[in-house]
């Protein structure tokens, strides 16, 4: 049997006093896309530092595409993408990929690479000089470059612009198709919708929910949509509120028999709505996981 590309289990990590990471347990399939999600504080950087080999654990078990996290033969397999940095100042951006490039077998043609992410006519400008957004690109582009067995991706699209995000959205997508591995954290819950075929869910330390976003977000009896502030829906049998100001919710019944009462009562009043769906959100999943204050 295939080892996982990652695997965590019982995995402890203290700070002095403070447990960061409580017997956390869960498995990154290969080929797949796991995004790892949790509110601030949860434990999802230390638990991809402690997976790049960059801390060691309390206790446990880590292994990364089945050696252990600080097995020499894993760096050119394993591509790492940290939230910022990553670069040299002086070096221009194309250079700067070259180099990276350089230091592998078969990596991945440069000039394509930066045409993908937007980044050719920008490959004569120093790191320094680059918006916080290309940065993030380069930094994706030099974790990608070396064809990794396993990505890491921390935040990758925090700060892009639509264009880039839906670039950075692409190239990740390829990976996948390429067989590529990714570990994915983010506070985007429409990025995790998108992208992952799993989803892992952290707080305080510990997994509270594990599974693919239709696992997580299925709900029979549950219809969700946006629409004019202040409709009057009257559905036989359901109950409906709004909440906050033209977000609907609409529960009763069975699944297919509530969306077309839904959908009929739209047609006979025409009422155009919008983002229609069966059961929950991720992020409605995430907040009743994880709860709703505001955590630093």
């Amino acid at each position: 049997m295939t080892a996982a590309a990652l695997e965590v289990v019982d995995l402890v990590k203290r700070y002095g006093d403070r447990t960061a990471l409580d017997s956390l347990s869960f498995t990154a399939a290969r080929g797949k896309v796991t995004a790892l999600l949790g509110p601030n504080g949860a434990g999802k950087t230390t638990t991809v530092e402690i997976a790049e080999g960059f801390w060691p654990a309390d206790a446990g078990i880590v292994r990364v595409l089945g050696l252990g996290p600080r097995d020499r033969s894993l760096r050119p397999r394993v591509g790492v993408m940290p939230q910022s940095g990553g670069g040299y100042p002086g070096l221009r951006a194309g250079e700067l990929l070259a180099l990276f490039a350089s230091f592998h077998r078969e990596p991945l043609d440069v000039p394509d690479l930066l045409e993908r992410l937007g980044l050719t006519e920008h490959a004569r400008t120093p790191f320094r000089r680059l918006s916080g957004g290309q940065q993030q690109r380069l930094s994706l582009a030099m974790a990608v470059v070396g064809r990794p067995e396993l990505v890491f991706l921390d935040e990758p699209t925090a700060g892009l612009d639509p264009q880039a995000r839906r670039a950075t959205w692409d190239l990740i997508d390829a990976l996948r198709r390429d067989g590529v591995s990714v570990l994915l954290t983010t506070h985007l819950m429409d990025e995790a919708e998108q992208l992952a075929d799993a989803v892992v869910v952290i707080d305080h330390g510990r997994l509270v929910a594990a599974g693919t976003v239709a696992e997580l977000t299925a709900g029979d009896g549950q219809i969700r949509f946006r629409g004019p502030v202040g409709l009057t829906l009257a559905l036989e049998g359901a109950t409906v509120s709004e909440r906050p100001a033209g977000c609907y919710l609409v529960e009763g019944g069975s699944g297919p028999q509530l969306l077309a009462a839904v959908t009929a009562w739209c047609a006979t009043e025409g009422v155009l709505v919008t983002d229609l769906r069966a059961g929950r959100s991720l992020e409605d999943v995430f907040l009743d996981l994880t709860g709703t204050e505001v955590r630093t």
